[in-house]
């Protein structure tokens, strides 16, 4: 599988949508002293993106109130940035999350490579867009200013959302395999750049080609000769990229495993990959899990979340309940 193929998500527009009695459902859920959060969860997992969006303008039609203020004045914790992540588009999602992955002291790399290993063209350029909308900030100069190295050299390069599409030429494939052992042998300035530049530029079909022809030049697989040769956040954004263009779902279950078992639930990266990828590939990314990992991913979840927060939390990764 590489970066294009047929994927799946958990998340579907739902039948028979009515944006204004959902929004009234939910201001008698939000009004008062106490706050149904099982009808939140009940009506904000079983929407689509676009109609929770229309429940929004409806709930502020409907009470002169916004939707979000409202969620956020009236849950806490990671429930609360469960019920709000899902009210962001999708652009505006990922722009919020290298926001908060950048502002203050300390960055979250991981956070970056996540996202920016991940996106295709278009979805760069909107989160770009978004991002300067949401806080006035231009994305670029902000992981400039946030990172350092060639580990910034290639994040710079990803955040252009100038990546190949289409055509693969295998002709060239050999070559360019050439370039990516000496790369791993000699480790130079000049050929980390050389690194940085296929890696971020070149077409995910065109680079399936290459990572064959390295194995076959090499006898060895990229991703081991990335691990032997390089390190830190470079070598992770540098093997985070061959695994989203080999197969995407197969690296997010990757990454929600890690976060699950190795960081001890790290929250936020479990709620934004569930968030981000729901209608998108989710459903892929739970049948990778489950095939490497021998557990489901909703046995992971109900073994170290609790209350609503984990309802929440399974109910984006619903779809069909097979794992259960």
């Amino acid at each position: 599988m590489f970066c294009g193929d047929y994927v799946q998500g958990t998340i579907f527009p739902a039948p028979n949508f009515n944006p204004v009695m959902d929004a009234e459902l939910l201001g008698g859920a939000l009004q008062g002293f106490g706050c149904d959060k099982d009808l939140l969860i009940d009506i904000l997992t079983q929407r689509c993106n676009t109609q929770r969006l229309l429940i929004a303008e409806a709930y502020l039609g409907a009470f002169g109130r916004d939707l979000v203020g409202d969620l956020k004045e009236k849950l806490s914790n990671h429930f609360k940035d469960v019920m709000v992540g899902l009210m962001y588009p999708p652009p505006s999602y990922d722009a919020h999350e290298l926001w908060h992955a950048m502002k203050g002291a300390g960055t979250d790399e991981n956070c970056l490579i996540d996202i920016l290993a991940s996106r295709t063209n278009r979805e760069i350029f909107q989160m770009r867009e978004a991002y300067y909308l949401q806080y006035s900030r231009d994305l670029q100069e902000d992981i400039y200013s946030e990172t350092s190295g060639h580990f910034r050299d290639m994040l710079m390069s990803l955040v252009q959302g100038t990546r190949e599409e289409g055509y693969a030429d295998p002709a060239t494939a050999t070559q360019d395999a050439m370039v990516l052992w000496q790369a791993c042998q000699q480790r130079t300035g000049q050929h980390k750049t050389l690194l940085q530049v296929m890696l971020c530029n070149k077409g995910c079909q065109q680079l399936g080609l290459v990572f064959q022809e390295f194995q076959n030049i090499s006898g060895q697989d990229i991703v081991d000769a990335i691990n032997e040769c390089y390190e830190g956040y470079f070598r992770e954004l540098l093997v985070a990229i061959v695994l989203c263009v080999r197969d995407k779902p197969a690296y997010f279950a990757y990454r929600l495993y890690s976060a699950i078992h190795d960081l001890g639930f790290h929250n936020k990266t479990v709620i934004r990959i569930l968030i981000s990828r729901s209608e998108i590939d989710l459903m892929s990314i739970r049948k990778r899990y489950k095939e490497r990992y021998g557990k489901s991913l909703f046995h992971d979840i109900k073994n170290f979340a609790s209350g609503h927060y984990e309802k929440a939390l399974l109910a984006i990764c619903a779809g069909d309940t097979d794992d259960y």
